[in-house]
């Protein structure tokens, strides 16, 4: 991409999703963040309304009544955004590609950490590390966040979410708050990374998908091309039991997902890319208040 198309695609972006993160978001992400870098700061008496979760049943146990953890809210956060850069995220079957929808998500996101005065970094990855950018506050450096968003190329187009995982585990020493952004195709082995990656931090997952990835049209013989491993195969939509077998295995792959995630309490949305996303963003941050 050449700079000055580069750069005017960058502005783009920073207009809109500035905006959003201003107007729309950065309420619902303090909401939804603020408890999530605490440090523990005393325990008192349970009070009508305490939330059952911050009870300190150790304390209980000792006093035969019921106490309460009591925590105070860290000066900031630091906020790491995991994005996957593979081949598959390049496709889109309407007006936008998964890819530039990934960008647009990853910059609201940023520019709500900033305007909550939190730190933000990134980590590329395909099926290895493609890119790792350590957290820093300011416009600038998210802006260079969102020009390595249009203009990055992966050196490879496999997925590998354990990979990214991994990594982001040893990297960041400190707790945080992570994003995965990802298509999330054909990723079925990245249980036991997502344990221990949440359980050293908190963790939210989006899942960014496109209606074709859940269903092919009846339209006659078609090629179909892996876009990661380039394997092409020719196939016939006006077979139903095709069409079928084409669906659940994407209905499979999503359920077995949800359930890994839902059995370590890992909050997740599924956005489909002509969709609203600011709808389902804002939903999915009223969901972990």
């Amino acid at each position: 991409m050449e700079t000055s198309e580069l750069l005017k695609k960058v502005r783009q972006i920073e207009i809109k999703t500035r905006g959003l993160s201003r107007d729309i978001f950065a309420g619902e992400y303090h909401s939804a963040f603020k408890g999530r870098g605490m440090t523990f700061a005393e325990v008192r008496e349970y009070q009508y309304g305490d939330d059952i979760r911050s009870i300190d049943w150790n304390v209980t146990a000792r006093f035969n009544h019921p106490y309460v953890k009591i925590f105070e809210e860290e000066r900031e956060l630091t906020v790491m955004l995991l994005i996957d850069v593979s081949g598959s995220c390049e496709f889109g079957s309407g007006t936008a590609l998964k890819q530039s929808i990934i960008a647009e998500i990853a910059a609201v996101l940023a520019f709500s950490a900033i305007q909550n005065n939190d730190k933000i970094g990134v980590i590329f990855f395909s099926d290895r590390i493609e890119k790792f950018i350590p957290p820093q506050k300011g416009r600038k450096h998210i802006l260079y966040i969102i020009r390595e968003l249009l203009d990055f190329k992966p050196q490879s187009r496999l997925t590998n979410i354990s990979v990214a995982l991994r990594y982001f585990t040893n990297v960041m020493k400190k707790r945080c708050t992570a994003f995965v952004i990802s298509d999330w195709i054909n990723e079925n082995d990245f249980e036991h990374a997502l344990l221990i990656a949440s359980k050293k931090h908190d963790l939210a997952c989006i899942r960014l998908y496109d209606a074709r990835d859940a269903e092919l049209p009846a339209i006659g013989w078609i090629k179909l091309k892996d876009a990661e491993s380039g394997e092409e195969v020719l196939i016939d939509t006006n077979d139903r039991r095709l069409l079928m077998l084409f669906r659940n295995k994407w209905e499979e792959q999503c359920a077995m997902q949800n359930t890994i995630l839902t059995r370590y309490g890992i909050d997740h949305v599924a956005i489909e890319a002509q969709a609203d996303y600011v709808k389902a963003l804002i939903g999915f941050f009223k969901s972990r208040k």
